[in-house]
């Protein structure tokens, strides 16, 4: 899928304007070619159309995620997949801007990734039987300092608590239901606990990637390096 899918139209024209840069220009980057080269030599010859920060251009695949991997959050997301949910690409791309350790899927293997955007390359993904191996999972998950990796649910069940005043930790993994049933049975058995997104309008739930990213983005602005350094902290633009 081209990952440039989406770009808006020019505001004139109506043409969809090029998305990323074309071939490098001049001689090329120390090192390019060479087998630990970050660049990708194709992508040096003819452009860089990919959805990708200017940091990431014309770097290869294997080199943007290693990157990625020196600097991934200490939070997880997990979906449940019983029904082929739609969203389930759409939590994926938006995890990987949010920079998540890991992304789960809970259920059945095969998921729609047309949402993800191909994002999906540049995380790891893994799969999971059932709510309660992925319980055991991150009960083994090794962490900077040992510890498990708690598994919170997000859903508006009776007796969650507030996902706006919990103390969130640093580590920990956020699951999903499917759009509409939201949590099942099993996966409710599992979390050390249940949160809600506090809504004032007359419909019973959000969207399931809607509340995904709100979940994420909490974790964001307690935890994560907001400093904008190009090393470190948060693209900005």
């Amino acid at each position: 899928m081209d990952e440039s899918a989406g770009a808006g139209a020019g505001p004139a024209t109506g043409e969809v304007p090029e998305v990323g840069v074309g071939p490098w220009e001049g001689p090329w980057p120390k090192g390019a070619g060479e087998p630990d080269s970050v660049y990708d030599v194709a992508l040096l010859e003819q452009g860089d159309r990919r959805n990708v920060v200017d940091r990431y251009r014309y770097w290869s695949l294997e080199a943007i995620r290693a990157d990625l991997d020196t600097r991934r959050h200490g939070f997880h997301v997990a979906i449940e997949n019983w029904q082929h949910d739609f969203n389930i690409g759409a939590i994926v791309r938006t995890a990987n801007a949010f920079l998540a350790a890991e992304v789960h899927i809970v259920g059945k293997r095969r998921w729609n990734k047309r949402g993800a955007m191909v994002t999906d390359r540049y995380q790891h993904v893994r799969h999971h039987e059932s709510a309660e191996d992925l319980a055991a999972y991150l009960a083994d998950y090794k962490t900077d300092d040992g510890g498990p990796v708690p598994l919170l649910g997000i859903d508006n069940l009776p007796g969650s608590e507030h996902l706006e005043t919990m103390a969130l930790p640093r580590r920990v993994c956020f699951l999903f239901g499917q759009e509409g049933p939201g949590l099942s049975a099993a996966a409710r058995e599992a979390c050390a606990g249940t949160f809600s997104i506090a809504q004032f309008g007359s419909t019973r739930s959000i969207n399931a990637s809607a509340a995904a990213a709100i979940a994420m983005h909490s974790w964001v602005r307690l935890h994560a390096d907001l400093s904008g350094d190009a090393d470190a902290g948060a693209w900005r633009g």
